[in-house]
């Protein structure tokens, strides 16, 4: 009851490792003289160096998440600790595609943002970027299973001031609540080409072609119209002069 208790250390306490890497770790005590010790896993282990109170190792080929048990045993009583093992898959190529990369201006298009496949996928945000701009952003939760790839999909409308800006995909792999670290990788800029629509403008210059047309075309009746009108006023008005001549002429006749 009087004999003091022991500890048994790792390190490192935390292991975030990427894929098929290999990583040192040690096993240690405070026991004075152990009477054995060592490090339990389904891993390939490498003993590199030891004392009595401390045994390195190199874990090999490390592929999926896993727990690494260091152990002692000290008069007779046995302790381990256990080290978490977070294998990661980095975001090394981001794939961006705009669909359609020729669109009329107020219609809509689909950014899209592909990712082969990264681990742990909860640790994962891709951020859909507009210039610097963020449009979107998509987060995966653990009971999303690993896929082939990551996938972020935004739909927005095109504005005639997007044609001046490059759209890109940024993905982001925060391991730092693992003990890891921050990974990032950009996609290459993609560029959308806005227009106006042209049946607008095709539309207008109809209208103004038919306008004058129909304008030329009433216009040319009237003309039309007042000459006639002109032209048979000159010729009622001679004839009836004419008329009324010979009517008196035959009226002195008869007297």
């Amino acid at each position: 009851s009087g004999e003091k208790a022991f500890e048994v250390y790792t390190w490192p306490e935390r292991l975030v490792v990427e894929q098929e890497e290999s990583q040192e770790v040690n096993c240690s005590t405070d026991c004075d003289q152990p009477e054995t010790g060592g490090l339990e896993t389904r891993l390939t282990k490498t003993l590199l160096a030891q004392e009595a109170q401390w045994k390195y190792y190199l874990i090999s080929n490390i592929s999926e998440d896993t727990v690494l048990y260091c152990h002692f045993t000290c008069s007779g009583k046995q302790r381990s600790k256990g080290l978490n093992v977070i294998v990661y898959k980095p975001p090394k190529q981001v794939m961006l595609k705009l669909q359609p990369t020729w669109v009329a201006a107020g219609k809509s298009f689909t950014i899209e943002c592909r990712v082969p496949a990264v681990e742990p996928l909860e640790s994962l945000t891709l951020i859909l970027l507009r210039g610097s701009e963020t449009l979107h952003n998509q987060t995966f939760g653990r009971e999303n299973p690993a896929p082939q790839e990551a996938t972020a999909t935004f739909n927005s409308t095109a504005h005639r001031e997007d044609r001046h800006y490059n759209f890109s995909c940024m993905a982001v792999l925060d391991l730092k609540s693992h003990g890891g670290r921050v990974f990032s990788s950009v996609s290459h800029p993609q560029t959308l080409e806005v227009y106006e629509p042209r049946q607008d403008s095709q539309m207008v210059i109809i209208i103004i072609v038919v306008s004058v047309l129909l304008f030329l075309f009433v216009t040319s009746i009237l003309l039309c119209f007042v000459f006639s009108q002109r032209w048979r006023q000159r010729r009622t008005g001679t004839y009836g002069v004419h008329a009324a001549w010979m009517r008196l002429q035959r009226a002195f006749q008869a007297q």
